[in-house]
């Protein structure tokens, strides 16, 4: 029987020295059919140099040039030109492992309530591994914050469904809106017993450039302003910068009759 084409989305900007790495992690998948889509999004380094090449020697990958528009930008680029039914994205310097895709794949198929698919994981660089310790998915902690890292598996009609990214936001955790988008008004979350994601830390790793108390509080501005019916009804109220403590003080200002 003919099984179904995961196409893997990986959006590139000046990751040119670890493409080659994450692409080769893809290739190593138990899982076929697979198509490969990298976005080069206006990388200034030899990053689109380096993907012709990589798209010369594997049937499997295919190749969009961009200008500069952001990494939601380039990741709705890459699902639109896409021709799997299930997609996964995956950042230029991270990689999987090969039985990821088959093993989330096994899921999405059996359970048509499941909508994402993901893994346990860990973190690493030159100084090594570290478990990357997410908290287990739930519509309550997803309103707090985010523990589905962007690298999952989901089904190209759900993205469309949704619109994709929202690439008006340009503050950081882009994944974190993407994922209450999609699961906000339903939807199973299955996350897998082992390790099948890899996350790079290096000096430009995004996370650390969206930290700022700046960017978090437009980013939660952003948040309510487009999902006050899901805060609402989560956290009783919108949520706060003190995230953890949102659902209490709302609960208490409402009881002040604030």
């Amino acid at each position: 029987m003919e099984k179904d084409l995961v196409s893997v989305v990986i959006p590139c900007y000046n990751q040119g020295k670890y493409l080659k790495e994450t692409v080769d992690s893809v290739l190593a998948s138990t899982y076929r059919p697979i198509e490969i889509i990298i976005v080069n999004d206006g990388s200034t380094d030899n990053s689109l140099s380096i993907a012709e090449e990589i798209k010369e020697n594997y049937a499997e990958v295919k190749l969009l040039d961009q200008k500069n528009g952001g990494v939601a930008k380039a990741r709705n680029s890459g699902v639109r030109l896409a021709s799997g039914e299930f997609i996964l994205p995956l950042d230029g310097d991270d990689k999987i492992s090969p039985q990821y895709l088959e093993k989330a794949i096994e899921v999405l198929k059996k359970k048509a309530e499941v909508k994402v698919v993901y893994c346990k994981a860990v973190k690493f660089s030159n100084q090594g591994e570290k478990l990357w310790k997410l908290k287990p998915f739930s519509r309550y902690q997803l309103a707090r914050d985010n523990m589905i890292f962007v690298a999952s598996l989901f089904r190209k009609k759900d993205f469309d469904d949704i619109g994709g990214f929202s690439e008006d936001m340009v503050m950081g955790r882009e994944d974190w809106e993407f994922w209450i988008k999609m699961l906000k008004n339903g939807g199973e979350v299955v996350q897998l017993t082992f390790i099948g994601f890899y996350y790079r830390l290096t000096p430009e790793s995004k996370r650390k450039k969206t930290g700022t108390n700046n960017k978090k509080r437009l980013r939660i501005d952003y948040l309510n302003a487009k999902h006050a019916d899901f805060f609402e009804r989560e956290l009783h109220g919108p949520l706060r910068f003190q995230r953890t403590w949102s659902k209490p003080y709302n609960i208490l200002m409402k009881f002040l009759g604030k």
